[in-house]
């Protein structure tokens, strides 16, 4: 056994299973290590940034970390991107990164970086593993400290020498931490709080946001308390039988205008909500004025059992209001637009269907027409950095093999990680692709005016707009291994996403909107 042997066995001892790879020369043992552990799934990804976005996918659907394999310092880097965005989602994450052997690194040859520096802001842990008899209890370690709570990235350096020397010893397995209940104290602030206020709200974030969070907190809902949600949420439950909460407001101004007579806002499982951006003469919390705060339960508390415990504290009923199931009563026809691709994929998503949502401005269409749809799980844009909707469905249908996934995507944002689309096609994913095409950022577009930088000029538009050529989305998923078909009417989309609905596989449908 060497090092490598003893972090691959130590992985899947502790249920680390899938392994989403970009590797180099310093990563070569851990490669021919994976032929002796068939129970690693390991599955190639042709950008970095695609195999940290898919063990963000993994994650958060699995609830357990998969690995990622990244090659020396510039690997990672290219990967850092969606590792913000599962930092954000807080979704646990065990990064092996490869480093040049520990006396090759004196002589910084051309690769040679400074590693540690640069996975420290997206990592809630970081070791160098810098002999192999280090390997297997740090690798235990990363495991434990990716599951947090809260969770998120880790990233465990892992030096060529490490892997190649012989390691002894058998795998070790983590200790993982449990979710501590918010204390009494706190249940019984919140509820003294909520009875003494005329218009008070919960916000949810997190592990509040689970299946079973929600229905909590339908119950406290039932008793007059009104329940949002973060705007961006790694993981919700949507669609027909079950409560539906309401989501903050992407943009400031209609938050709090929306929020208007609001005396009271309790957090589960997140914090005081911030306008995305800041903008001249506009708030950049978006609390009322007047507006009292307190938490319920902390990030790494257990939502769930506080929520519980709250509802109980107000006499809720034992369920709160549920969704009925409704679909819309015709295909749609017309020139296509979001909203008209929203009611078919309403119409044909299948139960149980995951949702990978980075369809910027056409995601407001779709979120509209699916809320009450058959039941079905989104995965949303946690950090904002785009580009994450095709990497999270390669995650999400590795981890659920029986559920279809959809991927939804702006033009803009699928074209930060198209190399996606190779690793779907090889992996033969059952993921539905659909792009909608306006060939432009229209969302830089809104924030232009908003941030009081004026009307796009000729010099502008060049920095927003994605035409001239526009991008023939068909031809690249052709060329990348995908069935493609290309849809501008409402009759044409229905028809190809009802096709791919049908079947099992992986399908690409450009939406042009």
């Amino acid at each position: 056994m060497n090092g490598a042997d003893a972090l691959i066995a130590t992985l899947v001892a502790n249920e680390v299973t899938a392994c989403f790879a970009n590797p180099g020369t310093s990563e070569m043992q851990f490669v021919a290590a994976l032929d002796g552990v068939p129970a690693m799934r390991p599955v190639l990804c042709q950008f970095e940034g695609v195999a940290t976005g898919a063990a963000d996918g993994y994650g958060r659907i699995a609830e357990k970390p998969a690995c990622t394999l990244l090659h020396l310092g510039p690997g990672y880097g290219n990967g850092v991107a969606n590792l913000h965005n599962a930092r954000r989602a807080y979704t646990p994450i065990v990064n092996v990164v490869g480093d040049h052997a520990t006396y090759h690194r004196q002589y910084d040859a051309p690769l040679n970086s400074d590693i540690a520096t640069l996975v420290k802001p997206n990592s809630i842990w970081a070791k160098s593993a810098d002999s192999p008899e280090t390997v297997a209890s740090l690798t235990a370690e990363a495991v434990a400290a990716s599951y947090g709570p809260p969770g998120g990235p880790v990233s465990l350096i892992l030096p060529a020498d490490s892997a190649w020397l012989p390691a002894s010893g058998e795998p070790v397995l983590a200790q993982k931490a449990v979710r501590p209940a918010p204390s009494g104290e706190a249940v019984d602030a919140a509820a003294r709080a909520i009875r003494a206020a005329k218009k008070p709200v919960i916000l949810l974030g997190g592990q509040a946001c689970s299946a079973e969070a929600i229905h909590q907190a339908g119950r406290l809902q039932a008793v007059g308390v009104t329940i949002y949600t973060d705007t961006f949420v790694a993981r919700q439950p949507r669609g027909a039988g079950g409560f539906a909460p309401k989501k903050m407001q992407y943009f400031g101004e209609l938050a709090l205008a929306e929020l208007e007579g609001v005396d009271l806002m309790v957090f589960a499982g997140t914090t005081m909500p911030v306008a995305f951006f800041a903008y001249p003469n506009r708030p950049s919390v978006l609390v009322p004025d007047g507006c009292s705060t307190l938490s319920l339960s902390a990030r790494a508390e257990d939502a769930v059992a506080g929520l519980a415990a709250l509802a109980d504290a107000l006499g809720a009923p034992a369920t709160g209001q549920v969704q009925a199931l409704r679909l819309p009563d015709a295909a749609p026809s017309g020139a296509l637009n979001a909203h008209l691709a929203g009611a078919s994929i309403a119409r044909h998503m299948p139960e149980c269907a995951i949702i990978c949502d980075d369809a910027v401005t056409s995601g407001a269409g779709v979120s509209a027409a699916t809320l009450t749809a058959r039941p079905h799980d989104v995965l949303a844009l946690t950090g904002g950095a785009i580009g994450i909707g095709l990497p999270l469905a390669i995650g999400a249908a590795v981890a659920a093999p029986d559920r279809k996934v959809l991927s939804l995507n702006g033009d803009g944002a699928a074209m930060y990680t198209i190399q996606a689309l190779w690793t779907m096609a090889r992996e033969n994913l059952d993921i539905t692709v659909v792009v909608f095409a306006n060939y432009t950022y229209r969302i830089l577009n809104i924030e232009m005016q908003r941030t009081g930088a004026g009307e796009a000029g000729p010099s502008a538009r060049k920095l927003l707009d994605l035409g001239e050529p526009n991008i023939d989305f068909v031809s690249v998923a052709r060329g990348l291994g995908l069935p493609a078909v290309s849809c501008s009417t409402a009759e044409d989309f229905d028809k190809a996403f009802a096709g791919a609905m049908g079947q099992r596989g992986p399908m690409f449908i450009e939406a042009k909107i």
